[in-house]
């Protein structure tokens, strides 16, 4: 009996352990609690039908929404004409991708499809899916300055360094994943490894100075 009261005894005593804290495990450091994240978003604007085709101020929204595809983009550009069988609200749609493919957006990244509009001279939509970096909002977060009997640093800690990072980030894309790293220059090396094996020198040539300065100058 003593032996089965002990064997319970440190079996309760175990299990104690095992459950302090509660059922969900706090993060470690307070950069795990407030980690960079990214949100989905849309960027999309809304040109008028008209029977002259695009005006100056709809050439320059597509303009501007080519450039912010370039900036912060995700997928391809959408461009959704009103249904129905309207002739101008359809030149309409075509010249917003030839708008577009002219901004310098490729011909493979504009998808156009049609929607259904209460109106056949509907606007005509374009626009593209964003990602923009998830801000805390610090002044909400629980805090707790009194004492305490552990190590573990105050919620709250941390909120703000992120905050201002996501804030400053110029890409949100970047938070996701690192930039595609464009290829090595194959001709240079080949150049330089055919000079080695010759014998000779393999670094590029060095200008000559004059008085200190350099000899040639670009006029």
């Amino acid at each position: 009996m003593r032996a089965l009261f002990l064997t319970v005894a440190a079996t309760a005593v175990l299990g104690a352990c095992a459950t302090t804290g509660g059922s969900s495990m706090e993060p470690i450091t307070p950069l795990s609690r407030y980690s960079l994240r990214v949100e989905p978003g849309l960027d999309r604007i809304a040109l008028a039908v008209h029977e002259d085709g695009l005006s100056y101020r709809q050439q320059a929204a597509l303009n501007d929404l080519a450039g912010r595809y370039f900036a912060s983009g995700v997928g391809a550009v959408r461009i959704e004409g009103p249904s129905g069988d309207d002739p101008a609200a359809a030149r309409q749609t075509w010249a917003v991708r030839s708008a577009l493919e002219s901004a310098g957006l490729p011909a493979d990244r504009i998808v156009v499809a049609s929607y259904a509009a209460p109106d056949p001279r509907a606007p005509v939509l374009a626009g593209f899916e964003t990602v923009r970096a998830a801000i805390p909002n610090c002044a909400a977060e629980p805090r707790a300055m009194e004492g305490r009997f552990s190590n573990n640093s105050s919620m709250g800690l941390g909120c703000a360094i992120n905050a201002n990072l996501a804030a400053q980030i110029a890409d949100p894309r970047d938070i996701v994943g690192p930039r595609p790293i464009s290829p090595a220059d194959s001709g240079r090396a080949a150049v330089v490894f055919d000079n080695y094996r010759r014998g000779e020198v393999t670094s590029a040539p060095q200008e000559t100075l004059v008085e200190g300065r350099i000899a040639r100058a670009v006029e």
